[in-house]
């Protein structure tokens, strides 16, 4: 009802511009000059130039956007696989079995990731699963961490899908495979398709879990950023946030198209 007044809408948009300016648009804002800045003495900076995006391309920055897309993509996939498995399997249990589930699956993200990189550290640091020194234990680090996103989302489309459209394609002879197959699934795409542009989000600026384990020959971008930063390479470092945020603000927007598609269907 707010909404439905020119004066309600209004409203939104002033307290929506209150709000998001000074808490992402600024950073953001910053983040961005940084990139082009040659000098930072006073408010803003001065001797613009976009030699640090140039180099952001062009050197290591390359590799470490690849490997970052790599490992996004490949977590993305295991833990929608993993999220959307658990999800279905859990809605059969009761209310209590369903919590108690839900609540082991979000353990991870209840700690610091940095604890759950000192975690897989210890566990794969000898035989018989000796991972560390590899990029497994980074693919590892990310499932782990974004899997229960996965789970939570995928649940909670399950949760909105009405049970009597898998009643009633198993009373017409559906095998629970089929009915998976043809029934549930493609009712929940969009729930899928949201789930997997999170867990690749997610994945995409994950740093504490990484930096605990991340071979010299699997750097990611956002380790890379962090190391140039502690150097004291401010710059250098905004020019590949710029990078890692185009990067992952585009494969969104596709996902989000995806998305959109699969509503209407």
């Amino acid at each position: 009802m707010l909404f439905s007044s020119r004066l309600g809408r209004c409203i939104a948009w002033v307290v929506f511009f209150a709000l998001f300016l000074p808490v992402f648009g600024l950073p953001l804002f910053m983040v961005g000059a940084a990139s082009v800045a040659g000098q930072w003495n006073g408010v803003l900076p001065s001797h613009l130039t976009t030699q640090h995006l140039a180099d952001a391309v062009q050197k290591r920055a390359g590799e470490e956007l690849v490997t970052s897309l790599v490992t996004g993509l490949v977590a993305s996939v295991v833990a929608l696989t993993l999220g959307t498995w658990a999800a279905l399997a859990v809605r059969r249990l009761r209310r209590r079995g369903r919590r108690i589930a839900g609540t082991l699956f979000m353990l991870p993200i209840a700690v610091p990731s940095v604890s759950v990189g000192l975690g897989l550290l210890v566990a794969f640091s000898r035989p018989p699963l000796l991972l560390n020194g590899t990029p497994y234990i980074v693919l590892i680090a990310h499932v782990v961490l974004v899997t229960a996103f996965a789970y939570g989302s995928v649940s909670a489309g399950l949760a909105r899908l009405p049970a009597h459209y898998e009643q009633v394609a198993a009373s017409l002879g559906g095998r629970p495979g089929y009915v998976l197959r043809r029934v549930t699934l493609p009712l929940i795409t969009p729930s899928l398709v949201a789930a997997a542009g999170l867990c690749f989000a997610l994945s995409m600026g994950e740093l504490g879990a990484t930096i605990m384990v991340y071979p010299p020959d699997w750097v990611t971008l956002p380790v890379g950023i962090f190391a140039l930063t502690d150097r004291g390479s401010v710059f250098d470092g905004a020019a590949l946030t710029v990078l890692l945020l185009g990067v992952t603000i585009a494969v969104l927007l596709v996902v989000s198209r995806i998305r959109t598609r699969a509503s209407f269907r």
